[in-house]
């Protein structure tokens, strides 16, 4: 499938990135302007014979039409036959959006209503603390989402709790006063086990404190009778719908922290945001659709020029959880190993999706980066505008780092340059053997993404950004983007083996290694 592609790529593996800007045009042709951002993906090999190639491997692969379907309602998760609709949660314009011959958007614009008026009462009140209680899609989303928001908010203060390690929630709880906090428990089965332990947990802390826990919980979750049979009342549950996946769920209930954070208004402007996205990935030719092209750069790095990893590196320290938020939203929507209709696939998935803000990242990892024997393409983004003015120097720094870097990551460092730099300094085979260790081999490819400022709109047209981004890659990679039946195995034995840890049951079955382990553990617990 992919046989062209790594033709061309093997085709200019020894050609100079930089070496493409004796086109003076070379920046505008392949960069792009769109909703107020900017996405220049010149820094890259991709030449116009390569991007038309990789534009006709997403018509062959029927992008457009498995987009319009998603919109339109079809069952596109095929191995557990549902829609997939997190895009209604958004729809703002209320037009309607039918599955099995039903308009969702009633019930959710009423579920965004509910949430609204919850979050006002909250804010006016006397909770100073929020604690949601979630992993995976609901915490990664509302977490980064509300680090990324911290200039707006103007309600109690949110934390969230996600590890079933006792250590995260007994070191949140120590900061928070039992009077005066609010628990979110967000899991759609309400069944999740870090998360009801937590739960629990948090419902002890209560009684330990003297505390009724009566008006202290909010359930988000499709089970309104085990939120019930936990305490909590069906006029404090909110649920959502199966064509709602975990990691695409903060446009909804789960994002309920969010707004809380931030006013019902500015959580409308990020979903306001995350529908612009929308209508640009629904409406724009596929040449000049920023998922489409930020996907198929992807493809490229990744299938065509085999870098299996790329960095998502934001210069924008309140964005310093977007990495791990996006790990989990590429790599357990992409990171799969049948086809569509259940065949091994014959080529990669999805890439290792890691990363770190900038400048941090810069005096920890970037060494690889830049000197590594691997490949690895880096994904940019910084806000034209901070917002500290009183520090615009500050911001000023930032930007030129992040634009440096992708400049040296092109550029490099040849020899001769290397051996300027260290003449005078040493001699002979010394100041060869010096010089060799400065050089910087160049030619690593790198994209920037460029927005006015970080606001709550900004920030819904970069989560739908990678959203649909993901979803293109998978079309083309001919998976299926929205299960994630990977994550259950791990589950299962944790289950099993739950009784074993606690010395309630024998090691019988079990590996020599894990049998192994439970003693020690078993032995340095008395």
């Amino acid at each position: 499938m992919f046989d062209a592609l790594k033709q061309k790529a093997a085709a200019v593996a020894d050609r100079r990135i930089d070496g493409l800007f004796d086109d003076a045009g070379r920046a505008g042709d392949f960069s792009l302007s769109a909703l107020g951002m900017l996405f220049d993906y010149s820094k890259t090999q991709i030449d116009a014979d390569i991007r038309a190639e990789l534009l006709k491997l997403a018509e062959t692969a029927g992008v457009e039409a498995r987009r319009d379907a998603m919109f339109a309602g079809a069952r596109i998760n095929e191995t557990e036959g549902r829609a997939v609709l997190h895009t209604a949660l958004r729809n703002l314009d209320a037009a309607p959006v039918v599955v099995d011959g039903q308009d969702v958007m009633p019930e959710v614009l009423h579920t965004l209503s509910r949430m609204e008026k919850l979050s006002e009462e909250l804010r006016a009140s006397d909770v100073t603390d929020v604690v949601n209680i979630g992993i995976g899609g609901s915490d990664l989303g509302p977490k980064m989402a509300v680090l990324a928001l911290a200039p707006y908010h103007d309600g109690p203060k949110c934390h969230f709790v996600s590890n079933v390690d006792g250590a995260d929630i007994a070191d949140t709880l120590a900061k928070c006063d039992p009077a005066r906090t609010v628990f979110i428990v967000a899991s759609k089965t309400f069944t999740t086990i870090e998360t009801m332990t937590n739960a629990a947990s948090a419902k002890a802390w209560l009684a330990d404190k003297g505390v009724s826990d009566a008006g202290k919980f909010i359930a988000l979750s499709s089970n309104v009778q085990k939120a019930g049979d936990f305490g909590i009342p069906a006029e404090r549950v909110f649920g959502f719908e199966d064509w709602v996946g975990g990691r695409y769920s903060m446009w909804g209930p789960i994002g309920l922290s969010l707004m809380i954070a931030v006013g019902p208004a500015n959580f409308r402007a990020f979903l306001s945001g995350g529908q612009a996205m929308d209508r640009h990935f629904q409406n724009a030719p596929l040449a000049e659709n920023l998922p489409v092209l930020l996907a198929l750069v992807g493809i490229w790095h990744n299938q065509g020029m085999g870098h299996g990893t790329r960095a998502v590196l934001p210069y924008d320290n309140r964005l310093s959880r977007l990495p791990a938020y996006l790990q989990q939203l590429e790599m357990e929507s992409n990171g799969k190993g049948v086809s569509m209709d259940g065949a091994d696939l014959p080529y990669n998935s999805g890439p290792v999706v890691w990363g770190e803000p900038g400048t941090n990242g810069q005096h920890a990892f970037y060494q690889l980066i830049h000197q590594g024997t691997r490949v690895v393409p880096c994904e940019f983004m910084v806000a034209a505008q901070g917002h500290e003015p009183a520090l615009k120097h500050h911001h000023q720094l930032l930007v030129a780092n992040c634009l440096a870097q992708s400049e040296a990551l092109m550029r490099g460092r040849d020899l001769d340059e290397a051996r300027g730099k260290v003449a005078g300094l040493f001699e002979g085979a010394e100041l060869e053997r010096q010089a060799r260790h400065r050089v910087f081999p160049g030619n690593r490819p790198s994209t920037t993404l460029v927005y006015p400022k970080l606001d709550a709109e900004t920030l819904g047209k970069i989560i739908a950004l990678y959203e649909h981004r993901v979803f293109v890659e998978g079309v083309i990679l001919n998976i299926n983007s929205y299960d994630q039946w990977g994550v259950e195995l791990g589950k299962e034995l944790a289950t099993a083996l739950g009784p074993v840890v606690a010395g309630e049951a024998p090691t019988t079955g079990k590996d020599g290694s894990t049998a192994q382990l439970v003693d020690f553990v078993l032995g340095h617990q008395g």
